[in-house]
């Protein structure tokens, strides 16, 4: 078997593999003979039909067959051969298959990229520094309060917080525009979910008025044609309601999985997770930081093959979310590349790091990161057992805490800034990143 690698870019490479003809035939043939012990045809008996007939009858397909099993085996072997790692499977171009010649072909596959990491002293991390505040849980409780209200007719005047019944219809220029027109619309008034000004202008209002408001559409609007437009609004109010919290009772906190028999044990375990909340989207803030930092200060070529291997794991992980009720394949491969391509230059970088500095999970760490996840059940120790017991699932933990590694070796170079924050300002953060 001959080899050739010609190198076509950083990552890209082109072996051609060279295998004696004699070496096809011979497989081909013993395929044969194979096929005519088994094969059964027409006026012959099983077992029985002449080489020579089969060859004819099968040998095109069974030649394809074992050239490309030969070409699948003689690449491997060549990949050993010259100490090549690849990124993906290959490309095959065949050059000469003819029957008597020598095998030719092709194989055009990628490589990992060979990494030169930036100077990690000019990676800038902003390190928000944030503690849950009384009021901070005050504002939890009254959500979750709310999220379990019940709805009330009333007959004063609106306010924020209330929720209203509407039909109204919008004019620009004096014409109705299409989507801006509603029957029997619910709207929590001060929730944000209209334009600016739209629930404001229902605040005072009370059930039977009909009123006008007038407003303008955001010069962000989705709708390019009413992008800073003024626009006017009919609007009916139907009903008003206001919401009846419940109790803070052992009955109300069960229903958050929360075993306390007095409002401040309720209190004591909604602030642990805020607490774990809080100190998980400072991390990731962090994190995402760090990746920044990274991507921008090292140039890296990516494997399109580990790109499009990240585009298939996301294409499923939106298919589950969303039910699992469709083909993945049937996702544009577009929408998921930018997020596929940072995960992928990230796994690399992080690897590279972990390679070049001898990193590992410490193992006081790992049982830390679990008994921290174990914390969230009911059974603490059983969860904690489980992945003790599980080495896939615990190797998974084992992966979280060396990224967490990496992100200390960055830190420890970088150039950090605190900056102290709100509660909710962090946990907004990290919900936009995850965005």
């Amino acid at each position: 078997m001959q080899v050739s690698v010609e190198t076509t870019s950083n990552i890209e490479r082109r072996m051609t593999i060279g295998v004696p003809a004699q070496e096809i035939d011979q497989a081909v043939q013993k395929r044969l003979q194979e096929t005519a012990r088994t094969v059964r045809m027409n006026g012959f008996r099983p077992g029985k039909v002449p080489y020579k007939v089969v060859k004819r009858r099968f040998g095109e397909s069974v030649r394809q067959e074992v050239v490309g099993e030969v070409m699948r085996d003689s690449y491997v072997k060549a990949l050993e051969e010259k100490d090549v790692s690849p990124a993906g499977w290959p490309q095959f171009e065949p050059k000469t298959m003819e029957e008597g010649k020598d095998l030719e072909f092709v194989a055009i596959f990628e490589v990992l990229p060979e990494i030169e990491l930036g100077d990690l002293s000019k990676v800038e991390v902003e390190k928000l520094v944030a503690e849950v505040t009384d009021k901070d849980i005050d504002k939890m409780i009254d959500n979750l309060r709310r999220q379990q209200a019940t709805m009330k007719e009333v007959k004063r005047k609106s306010k924020n917080k209330d929720t209203v019944t509407i039909d109204f219809k919008g004019y620009v220029d004096g014409e109705a525009f299409e989507g801006g027109e509603a029957q029997d619309h619910r709207l929590e008034l001060g929730s944000g979910q209209m334009i600016p000004g739209f629930e404001k202008g229902i605040v005072g209002a009370k059930t039977g008025e009909d009123i006008e408001i007038e407003v303008e559409f955001p010069e962000d609007y989705h709708n390019e044609e009413l992008k800073g437009k003024p626009a006017k609004f009919e609007i009916s109010v139907k009903k008003v309601e206001e919401p009846q919290l419940p109790e803070l009772n052992e009955e109300f906190f069960k229903r958050f999985g929360i075993e306390a028999d007095s409002e401040e044990a309720f209190r004591e375990e909604v602030k642990k997770n805020m607490e774990r909340e809080l100190k998980q989207a400072m991390s990731a803030k962090v994190k995402n930081d760090v990746v920044d930092g990274l991507l921008e200060s090292t140039e890296l070529d990516v494997p399109q093959a580990l790109v499009d291997q990240e585009i298939d794991r996301l294409r499923n992980d939106a298919v589950q979310r969303f039910g699992g009720q469709m083909d993945p394949q049937q996702l544009p491969k577009e929408i998921f590349q930018d997020q596929a391509t940072r995960r992928v230059k990230t796994g690399l970088l992080f690897q590279e790091i972990v390679k070049v500095n001898d990193l590992k999970a410490d193992d006081e760490k790992v049982d830390e990161k679990i008994r921290e996840i174990a914390s969230t059940y009911e059974q603490p120790e059983e969860v904690v057992t489980h992945f003790n017991s599980n080495p896939e699932q615990k190797a998974q933990i084992e992966s979280v805490v060396l990224e967490d590694a990496v992100v200390d070796f960055v830190l420890d170079q970088a150039k950090v800034k605190e900056k102290k924050a709100k509660y909710d300002d962090v946990i907004q953060a990290a919900q936009q990143q995850q965005g």
